[in-house]
């Protein structure tokens, strides 16, 4: 499985035409204490750069945008019942949603991880 990242600070697991994306632990960490999450439903088509779902904390509500093109396979229904999970563990059990990818080319134009961990390092 790959892992690719976004500059927006989302990660996509990578598994055939199968990923799956959720928030870095810097995002999280930036985030503060999560409330609410809203996720797009299974069928749900999603455009890359376009909103997907929507996250609440104690200090920001934020936008997460689709990292690829493709239709959600399934959302993580346990972080919308204990949004809490995403801070517990962002890059584990805390995932989004799957999404079965239309175009895997455009992964190319992701971060590989240790490209993501050095633009971390500069913020």
């Amino acid at each position: 499985m790959e892992v690719f990242y976004t500059k927006d600070h989302d990660w996509i697991a990578v598994d055939g035409t199968v990923a799956t994306v959720g928030i870095t632990d810097y995002a999280q960490a930036q985030l503060g204490d999560i409330l609410f999450v809203q996720l797009p439903p299974a069928g749900t088509p999603l455009e890359k750069g376009k909103e997907a779902a929507l996250v609440e904390s104690i200090k920001v509500a934020s936008d997460i945008f689709s990292p690829v093109t493709g239709t959600v396979r399934e959302a993580n229904d346990a972080i919308e019942r204990q949004p809490a999970l995403v801070n517990l563990s962002p890059e584990r059990e805390g995932w989004f949603f799957r999404i079965d990818l239309a175009d895997p080319a455009e992964l190319k134009g992701l971060l590989t991880e240790q490209a993501y961990r050095e633009r971390v390092k500069r913020l």
